[in-house]
């Protein structure tokens, strides 16, 4: 890496200085690192993504998926199946490059067949939550516009009930896309002329207006996500051959296929990239859980040789408590990472007795940067186990304070960050785009922070108005809106209490009369995702405490919390 790289990035961006680093994206490397547009990019990276994924057909004959419906009926396909099928539905989809492709399903292999036929036919692909409700889903359609979407069943019912009319395709219906001869090598034309600043996927995610808006990803932003996660474990290999005394290519070609329990959703960033493209490009297997199943888990991990696990500490812990009532074995997990929020220290200490072979890990990121900001793994991680990761190499940070000043290293503030993985803005949202990105690429991120003399990322507090519950963010603000329509509810507050498996539980204070409990719980399950719903409610007589600003004290709500629900 020359000296103007090194020169180019935030006072936090340090991790340029690592030699194994320095090593594997020396000059020349895949992952060799230059300044382009005044960012550090990856100078060598592939055009666009189509490109990205055709190099994944090498694999060939090699197991690509492993597909359990809900009565453990199994279904194995090869990279080269996956491809034949991506191929013969890009020629189906009858897009133009540029238009947009809903995906709505569960997790399951039309998915991520679906998902690369939309990249290979030069569209965008627009993800949607499979969980939420059918207003919800209409909306998201609405805002998006797509050309088709494509859904399983439950999803073309919902939209249905929703009174959804455009154009849908239903990829588990009785004909498999796959069945029909192998579409022509046209078909993937408009992939392979994408530009690296094309849109290429929009994410949905809420803010704090509780409204869902889709961060429109390009070409370059996911690339740029999926070759970082990429370096990060090119790093962790390179220290592993070198306590073994090899090199890092002879490590790596005496390993077995490797594979990945895809257990996040498939419209999260987390799914889409650490779950499904990371492994994929790699040439591992991909094992897909519907729902989760903590005893299913174990099986699989155990009888599909599974050695990377990516889930919320609610997984985790689960996993460990199960493998040892059903005497589950863990023996294969080599990798195990965890997101969405901190790992507490007993649950190291368990993954570390049940795994002591395994790699653990930790990453902080959103979907609005393609993935992470900052990823810590193995000894990495536990030299600050209390941290979100350290800053990636090719990410600026700046610590704002409130006043917009820059805090020094150690200072705390809003997280704001600036790269080439950062997202292009808000589909059809100029306001909200310019309330968080910045015309020179600087991303608010909400959430307030430090970084340390070495890097680590901590993260101090949340400045959105958010509860992260089983690893699924919800937004007050959206749960709010949705309590308020209810006919006698005068007002209400949405906040989140601790849980030891959870992290947080959602619960909510209504004022209202006539109204009882559980028809406000439903009411939300209704409307949004189900795990949106509150965990509980307490019905109030009394106007709800403000603070100076005249917005409801959620912080002496929660200290009356016990009280207000005894009053029921």
């Amino acid at each position: 890496m020359t000296e103007a790289v090194q020169k180019a990035g935030s006072q936090f961006a340090l991790g340029l200085v690592d030699p194994v680093l320095a090593e594997i994206a020396k000059q020349g490397s895949i992952f060799e690192m230059g300044v382009i547009d005044g960012m550090r990019q990856f100078v060598r990276a592939p055009a666009n993504l189509h490109q990205m994924i055709e190099g994944a057909r090498r694999f060939g004959d090699q197991t690509c998926v492993v597909d359990f419906d809900g009565d453990r009926t199994e279904r194995r396909l090869t990279f080269a199946q996956v491809f034949a099928r991506r191929d013969q539905l890009a020629a189906h989809l009858r897009i133009a490059p540029g238009e947009r492709v809903a995906i709505c399903m569960r997790n399951r292999a039309e998915w991520l067949i679906g998902y690369l036929a939309v990249i290979a036919a030069g569209g965008v692909a627009v993800l949607l939550n499979s969980r939420a409700a059918g207003p919800e889903l209409l909306a998201m359609l609405e805002d998006a516009d797509p050309a088709i979407a494509l859904v399983d069943g439950p999803a073309a019912q919902a939209l249905d009930a929703a009174g959804y009319s455009g154009r849908t395709l239903d990829l588990t219906a009785a004909s498999d896309p796959g069945d029909a001869a192998p579409a022509s090598a046209a078909t993937a034309s408009g992939g392979a002329a994408a530009r690296a600043d094309d849109p290429c996927s929009i994410l949905f995610t809420s803010g704090t207006t509780g409204r869902a808006k889709g961060a429109v990803l390009g070409h370059r932003n996911l690339i740029t996500g999926l070759m970082s996660t990429q370096l990060a474990g090119a790093m962790v290999l390179h220290n592993m051959a070198s306590q073994y005394g090899m090199t890092a290519e002879a490590l790596l070609a005496g390993m077995p296929q490797q594979a990945a329990l895809l257990v996040f959703p498939l419209f999260h960033v987390s799914g889409l990239g650490s779950g499904f493209l990371s492994p994929f490009l790699a040439g591992s297997k991909i094992v897909i859980m519907r729902r989760w199943d903590a005893t299913e888990a174990v099986r699989l991990i155990a009888e599909e040789g599974v050695t990377m696990f990516s889930g919320v500490p609610t997984m985790l812990w689960d996993i460990v408590h199960r493998a040892k009532l059903v005497a589950g074995d863990l023996a294969n997990l080599r990798n195990i990472g965890c997101g969405g929020q901190a790992l507490p220290v007993n649950l190291i200490d368990a993954i570390h007795a049940a795994c002591p072979q395994a790699q653990i890990g930790t990453g902080y990121g959103m979907t609005e940067c393609s993935g992470a900001i900052a990823q810590a793994v193995g000894p990495d991680f536990l030299r600050r186990p209390a941290s979100a990761g350290r800053v990636l190499p090719l990410v600026d940070v700046r610590i704002i304070a409130a006043d917009g000043e820059n805090q020094p290293v150690g200072g705390v503030g809003e997280i704001v960050v600036r790269g080439p993985q950062v997202m292009q803005g808000y589909w059809n949202r100029p306001e909200d785009t310019a309330a968080v990105l910045s015309p020179d690429g600087w991303l608010r991120t909400g959430d307030v922070g430090m970084v340390d003399a070495d890097g680590y990322v901590f993260i101090v507090d949340r400045k959105k108005d958010m509860v992260i519950s089983g690893g699924e963010n919800i937004y007050c603000a959206e749960v709010e809106r949705v309590i308020g329509e209810i006919a006698g509810v005068h007002e209400c507050a949405a906040f989140g209490l601790p849980d030891d498996r959870l992290g947080e539980r959602l619960v909510a204070v209504v004022v209202a009369d006539g109204l009882h409990e559980a028809a406000i719980v439903d009411h939300v399950a209704e409307r949004l995702a189900r795990y949106k719903a509150p965990h509980r409610v307490a019905i109030s007589r009394q106007t709800l405490p403000r603070n100076a600003l005249g917005k409801a004290d959620k912080i002496a709500l929660r200290q009356a919390w016990n009280s207000l629900l005894g009053e029921q």
